[in-house]
């Protein structure tokens, strides 16, 4: 599902991975970071694709929102497993929205 129609200015996390052969778990850890930040102040929404490479963009209200789900004790032991066992590569960007726009049938 896209989201739209959010009050800028806001941010966006750009997490983009390339994934390791051995998965297991992968899933349900990913499943699980999705409805925890869902729980967080500041948390907007979440948008996710994977093919070869992976690309999910959370939403926040604020960059203090972003560090405070960048520490969050759950969050940082799902981090630290996905860079041991799941990820070859990632890549994270944090980016200040100014202004949105879309189109919908």
């Amino acid at each position: 599902m896209i989201v739209a129609h959010l009050k800028a200015p806001y941010y966006a996390v750009i997490f983009t991975t390339i994934l390791e052969n051995n998965l297991q778990d992968y899933l349900e850890t990913a499943e699980r970071m999705e409805a925890l930040a869902k729980q967080q102040n500041g948390f907007l929404g979440i948008e996710s694709a994977r093919k070869e490479i992976g690309i999910t963009v959370s939403y926040w209200q604020t960059e203090d929102d972003i560090i405070f789900w960048k520490n969050n004790i759950e969050h940082t032991e799902a981090r630290n497993l996905g860079r041991e066992k799941w990820y070859k590569q990632y890549q994270l960007r944090i980016c200040r929205v100014e202004r949105e726009y879309g189109f919908k049938k």
